[in-house]
Parts: C-alpha cells; structure tokens; sequence
C-alpha cells in the first residue's frame, strides 16, 4: 500500500533502512501480476508496484523453533507466520497491516517480547510520514490509493481536516487491544 502511494522509501528510510535492507515476501510479484493483490489495485498500480517489489530482497527462510508455533494459529497466514517468525528470531523490524494477524501473534508465546517495539502497523507509519512530510504531501500521495483501506480513506478524507489527529486515533485505540503486543512509535510518549 506505501509503494502505491509513492511512500515506500520514506517509510523504510524512517526505520532506518532502504529497499536493498528490506526484505519482501517471494510470492509477493506474483500477486501483483495475478493474484489478489491486483484485483485490489487494479491493471495500472499493479503494473507499475511489480517492478518496486522485484527490487526488494526476498526475505529468508526463519528456524522451525518460531515458525513452529505459529503454523497452528488461526487468522495468521504462512506469508505472515514467515514474516513474524525471522522478524523475532533475528530481531528484525516489521511493517504489517494485517490486525487480524496481530491480534492473534500477541498471544503466541515468545512473540510478545521478542517484537516488543518492532512492529510497525500503518497508522504508526503515517502518523510519522505525516511529521516528517506533512500531512498535505502525505495526503496527496495517499489519494490515489484512498478507496483500497478503509482507516486511510477515514483519516485522508477532504472532510478531516486533521489526518495526523484521526490516525494518532486508530493507532491509540489498537494499543489495548494488541496487549502485550509492543507497537512502534516514532512520537515521545506525553
């Protein structure tokens, strides 16, 4: 979704990374070109996010031991299981939107703690854009993907006139319910 709003790189710059540090799913182009991904951006983002994503690094392969416990657990796909398991076993950063995912990980044992801190939902993502940026860039590059997620076209609509404030909202209202789950920030606590 950042990449379709022309985000990706200042999203991964502000976790410290660039493409070539980050890492993507191998199934990933392949979506884009056939699968549900393109049904949900249609022929024109689609085609213009494949080469975005083969320019990516496919993610490796984690141990058994973390990708074990999350194999059984509804709601969490293999893609994500592959995610959220070398992002604990390595420590590593990773930007989801998938909540449903969360909510069900924050209660996988071991998961908790070995996040805590490195996971980045897109609220968080632009909420920092937004400091970063501004909320009008931010807005202007988010239009065009505004119909694909429902919190985005509520935070961006031409009616709030606060984008930051509705997001910083979401994000707020997800931190109980992700518990012990440990959310990335990059705003001081008030």
């Amino acid at each position: 979704m950042l990449a379709a709003g022309q985000l990706l790189d200042d999203a991964i710059s502000l976790l410290d990374a660039d493409r070539s540090t980050s890492a993507r799913l191998p199934a990933l182009p392949y979506m884009l070109r056939k699968g549900q991904l393109r049904k949900k951006y249609g022929d024109q983002t689609s085609d213009i996010l494949v080469p975005i994503a083969n320019s990516i690094p496919v993610i490796g392969q984690p141990d058994a031991q973390w990708l074990d416990k999350l194999i059984p657990v509804q709601n969490i796909d293999p893609g994500e299981a592959q995610l959220f398991a070398l992002a604990a076993e390595k420590q590593l950063t990773i930007l989801t939107n998938d909540k449903r995912a969360l909510r069900s990980l924050k209660d996988v044992p071991g998961f908790a703690s070995a996040l805590a801190g490195r996971v980045v939902i897109l609220e968080a993502i632009l909420i920092a854009l937004c400091d970063q940026l501004g909320a009008t860039v931010v807005s202007a590059r988010v239009h065009p993907i505004i119909t694909h997620d429902t919190m985005v076209r509520m935070c961006f609509s031409s009616r709030n006139p606060d984008p930051r404030h509705a997001l910083f909202s979401y994000y707020q209202s997800l931190v109980p319910d992700l518990d012990p789950l440990v959310l990335w920030h990059s705003w001081r606590e008030v």
